[in-house]
């Protein structure tokens, strides 16, 4: 069986207007710790991301308290410990691919923040 057709199960973090732009928040999603993003894109369409808050590299919680910019044409988060850049659409760790995070699927839905339960890519 094919995991991507599944229907994703979705889970309410917040409305959208608490996380402030630029910034993430830490949510438990499923009993997972998961770090949820609000990307100001300069529209009026809200972009939100979310990725896995641990750290493996620091083996901290501490992704949603990361800083938001672009390398190239990604969206990344820079880990505020040891500043390992995370894709912010696949997980990635770009400096050091072993270290990627979970990517979930996010979207915003009549200003509430929605993320899918389960991983979408790891």
């Amino acid at each position: 069986m094919n995991i991507e057709h599944l229907p994703l199960a979705w889970t309410p973090v917040c409305p959208l207007e608490d996380i402030v732009p630029n910034t993430g928040v830490c949510a438990l999603v499923d009993g997972e710790q998961v770090a949820v993003f609000h990307v100001d894109t300069g529209s009026d369409e809200a972009r939100v991301y979310a990725i896995g808050n641990y750290d493996p590299g620091s083996q901290a919680a501490v992704l949603s308290r990361g800083l938001i910019g672009s390398l190239g044409e990604r969206i990344v988060v820079a880990s505020p410990i040891y500043k390992h850049h995370f894709d912010l659409r696949t997980g990635e760790c770009i400096e050091t691919p072993a270290y990627s995070v979970s990517a979930f699927a996010a979207r915003v839905e009549n200003g509430q923040v929605w993320v899918a339960s389960g991983c979408v890519q790891s």
